[in-house]
């Protein structure tokens, strides 16, 4: 799949997908194989574990809020107009502490298999058995880590 030319509208996505990720609302902005972006809105209390992408650059772009981040067992912080850097194998972890939404722009490079498991964690909703995220994802190249031990 090549990249076409054009502008994607705001207040839409490709092919006016928006997905539904565990609670967060996805709209794809761009897709090729080389790579992948969408805006998302993460309300408050929501996050994403650590995780790696073994097969993925990942970015995001703050537009709205505060995302607390762990970064390869540090913790760290990003605010409106902060990229954040994921390279591919690192650890990271976002959360939304806060009580507002969080506004972003993800974008990953190349896109391998994420479009494909956005559709299918699409709709399971925040209630989702973790066992089935976690193995639906590592068949997409998302590894999750484990819960840390209780101390």
């Amino acid at each position: 799949m090549t990249m076409l030319p054009g502008v994607t509208k705001a207040n839409s996505g490709i092919d006016d997908i928006t997905w539904n990720i565990l609670g967060q609302t996805y709209v794809p902005k761009q897709h090729c194989e080389a790579s992948m972006s969408w805006h998302a809105s993460l309300p408050k209390g929501t996050f994403v574990p650590p995780h790696i992408h073994p097969t993925q650059d990942e970015f995001i772009y703050v537009l709205e809020g505060r995302f607390d981040l762990l970064l390869n067992g540090v913790e760290a912080y990003a605010e409106p107009g902060d990229l954040i850097r994921l390279p591919r194998g690192i650890p990271h972890g976002i959360f939304n502490k806060t009580d507002t939404t969080i506004k972003c722009l993800f974008w990953v490079a190349p896109t391998r298999r994420l479009y494909d498991l956005f559709w299918a964690l699409h709709n399971l909703g925040p209630e989702a058995n973790p066992a089935d995220v976690v193995a639906l994802s590592a068949q997409h190249e998302v590894d999750f880590l484990p819960p840390p031990e209780e101390g």
